[in-house]
């Protein structure tokens, strides 16, 4: 059995290592030779740039890096890529244009893209048989059409992993999320989670997605009491009566020296004793929890939010280890940003993005880029070298393939329909994992006695929500 346990940990040593080679030196590539057929391989991201609300320029620029990157390395299988890049908007109509070009300069995949708009830019897409790989996970249809092949299990395994961490600490959480048809379905996907700790209903909070103001929202969160739009839900009707916010916990040992010493444990006693406040506000969470921290004069809530919502550089810009961001706990897809499995992606964007300040290693959009591109570069690699690659055919491959290996920073990734799980709403989320961090000495952490947990069981128990 010992000799077993050795064999097996001695050969997921040797695949992480062979992935990660794959993932730098592009497979199947002779460096710097035109190889193949010298055929280029197009490609889009988009994501909204410069709107009032939510914006991922670190996602197109992450794919030009990329681009550069590999093209520096011959390629893919000898093939050229050509990354388009198109602005969202944050708008239906962006979207839809986003997919439209993507059509007229015949793109063969979309990859890493961000746009809650799902309607709008899938149906196009679906028309001329374009696959979506690895979007950000924020519209529905991500996770519904068969042409989406979705890399992280996006907000539903968001919010079904932070409602399985407050439900563990808090006695009462209170939910801020945006009155927008994607922000609609984040309830739900809370509860379910907090359900799997016996803790009660979040209060439904609703703002404007663009709004500067969150001043009202702020009060009806520290009370606990939602707005009146959202008197649907079941909120906690007890004021919140708690003691200061301790983080109840912190980060486990790091893989990076430079990361700090974690904190001990609380004690199990105090585990439930906390009013906890969590925004999902995307850029607008930094607005919200300024306007809460006037209101919560007695700094006694425990803040919370997710990844995308909460980053290190805003921990950075909010002022580090002063930050008011400190000790909030956030819940992520990915190993925490210092880890060492993200080394090729930094050595990618010093190497090709060092000039573009859009390219953050830290940024959770351009961590799903460069997870979208190796596995776009895995499925290209399984084509003949003289093989045509059209859309469809990509499609097929990608519905057809066994795993696809990230470097360990997802499980092995597949979309048979053997791979397809019982999420009302999500049939296409094959990956719910998440991991659970909290901000301790200005840095993002991994959070003290927490694993990685795969939250579709959870999320295949929630109401639908989509």
């Amino acid at each position: 059995m010992t000799n077993h346990r050795r064999a097996t940990a001695l050969s997921r040593l040797l695949i992480t290592a062979v992935t990660g080679a794959c993932l730098t030196t592009a497979c199947g590539v002779v460096p710097g030779g035109s190889g193949g057929s010298g055929d280029s391989l197009t490609v889009m991201t988009f994501a909204p740039i410069g709107t009032k609300a939510t914006n991922m320029a670190g996602m197109p620029g992450m794919a030009k890096a990329y681009e550069r990157w590999v093209n520096a390395n011959g390629g893919i299988k000898g093939r050229k890529l050509r990354v388009i890049t198109c602005n969202e908007k944050n708008t239906a109509t962006g979207a839809a244009d986003c997919a439209r070009k993507a059509i007229t300069e015949k793109a063969v995949a979309v990859v890493g893209s961000y746009s809650q708009h799902g309607r709008a830019f899938m149906a196009p897409l679906e028309a001329e048989g374009i696959p979506f790989i690895g979007g950000y996970g924020v519209s529905p249809e991500e996770f519904q059409s068969p042409l989406s092949f979705p890399v992280n299990g996006g907000q539903p395994a968001l919010l079904a992993g932070a409602g399985h961490q407050l439900g563990k600490a808090c006695s009462q959480v209170s939910l801020v999320r945006p009155d927008t048809l994607a922000g609609d379905t984040m309830p739900v996907l809370l509860n379910a989670g907090l359900k799997t700790n016996n803790s009660p209903e979040a209060s439904d909070i609703r703002a404007a997605e663009d709004s500067a103001d969150f001043k009202p929202q702020a009060r009806e969160a520290l009370t606990g009491t939602p707005s009146a739009p959202a008197a649907a839900s079941t909120p906690s009707t007890t004021p919140a009566t708690t003691s200061p916010s301790t983080p109840s916990a912190s980060a486990s040992p790091s893989k990076d020296p430079k990361d700090p010493k974690p904190a001990k444990a609380p004690a199990a006693d105090s585990a439930k004793d906390k009013s906890c406040v969590t925004a999902v506000l995307g850029e607008r969470t930094e607005i919200f929890f300024d306007a809460f921290r006037r209101v919560d004069t007695q700094r006694k809530t425990q803040i919370s939010s997710v990844l995308g919502s909460i980053s290190q550089a805003l921990v950075d810009r909010t002022g580090g280890k002063e930050s008011p961001f400190e000790g909030a706990y956030v819940t992520s897809w990915y190993p925490v940003s210092t880890d060492p499995l993200w080394a090729p992606m930094r050595k990618v964007i010093s190497e090709q993005a060092f000039g573009d300040d859009t390219v953050d290693p830290d940024d959770s959009g351009a961590q799903t880029t460069w997870i979208a591109y190796s596995v776009l570069n895995q499925i290209v690699q399984r084509f003949k070298s003289n093989e045509e690659i059209t859309a469809r055919k990509l499609t097929r491959a990608l519905n057809q393939s066994p795993g696809v290996q990230t470097g360990n920073l997802t499980p092995e990734l597949s979309w048979r329909y053997q791979d397809m799980r019982a999420v009302a709403g999500f049939p296409r989320l094959v990956n719910g994992r998440v991991s659970f961090q909290t901000v301790q000495s200005g840095r993002l952490v991994a959070q003290l006695g927490e694993q990685n947990l795969d939250m579709t069981p959870t999320l295949e128990q929630a109401p639908r929500s989509a």
